[in-house]
């Protein structure tokens, strides 16, 4: 079961109260998990306890997805909000500029927070951000498409595709490479999770207007992209280490858009790997 924490957020209406579900295990420095758009904290369960070894992780569900509830009104889920959810959070939590990894939007978020200087580290799974126009229009029109088929499919269906090789694949290849070797269960909670996400519309309607073009100086970046990312082209890793020059920029043979499920080990040490300063700043 995961824990829950409140915090005050300031917004034009006044401070509103958010809540966060997390889960926090390992010992060591702080490591801070945010996935993707429509996904749930539960998408780091390939790799939290490889990481557990050497860091404290803290996998967290955003505002609006997974176990957290939607921002309140007066908030919306843009990025200088969310910067300062994530920032209350880890006020809230005690965490002094933790190490940061993100996937997708999580990985945008990532670069936020370090290009705000409130991490010691950033490491970046195929984050958005980094497309063109037209590569963002493919990429937001394929996550509707899930998120309608999420919200379209009967539960009994999803179960029953999730317990084959091929049903899995039907649901899940999109951003997983090898998504047979999801489970069924996480399958399942998975589709769950993006068909519920109270955060998804508004989350992707704030998209249309993010391009991430700052540098981000002082904190060691590392960008890393699945060679077989089906949503976000690997290309735009390249145009990631053009924005960031100093940054480390790894492939990931192999994988899809969500490495974490497709080589746990792999993605484990660039994350560990990433939040050594001395190695992650290149």
């Amino acid at each position: 079961m995961p824990s829950e924490v409140s915090f005050s957020v300031p917004s034009p209406l006044g401070p509103r109260t958010v809540t966060v579900a997390y889960e926090r295990t390992g010992a060591g420095e702080p490591l801070l998990l945010l996935h993707g758009i429509g996904h749930h904290r539960q998408a780091w369960d390939p790799v939290v306890h490889i990481l557990a070894a050497e860091r404290e992780v803290i996998a967290v569900d955003l505002p609006g997805f997974g176990e957290s509830p939607a921002l309140p009104d007066g908030l919306t889920h843009d990025l200088s909000t969310m910067n300062a959810a994530l920032g209350g959070f880890c006020t809230a939590l005690g965490l002094e500029r933790p190490h940061v990894a993100g996937n997708s939007l999580g990985g945008l978020l990532a670069l936020e927070l370090g290009r705000e200087k409130l991490v010691r580290s950033v490491t970046a799974l195929s984050p958005a951000g980094f497309w063109t126009q037209p590569e963002r229009r493919y990429a937001f029109g394929v996550l509707a498409a899930m998120r309608r088929a999420a919200r379209g499919l009967p539960l009994p269906l999803v179960r029953r595709l999730s317990r084959s090789a091929a049903g899995r694949t039907l649901l899940t290849s999109t951003i997983y490479a090898r998504p047979g070797r999801r489970s069924p269960e996480a399958v399942v909670a998975e589709t769950l999770a993006l068909a519920h996400a109270a955060g998804f519309a508004e989350t992707l309607r704030a998209g249309v207007r993010v391009r991430f073009t700052d540098d981000v100086p002082g904190v060691p970046v590392t960008v890393a992209w699945g060679t077989r990312d089906r949503l976000l082209p690997r290309r735009q890793g390249v145009r990631a280490k053009q924005v960031v020059p100093r940054a480390r920029l790894v492939r990931l043979p192999g994988c899809g858009h969500v490495p974490m499920n497709d080589d746990p080990a792999l993605v484990a040490r660039v994350l560990l790997d990433g939040s050594r300063p001395l190695v992650g700043s290149a």
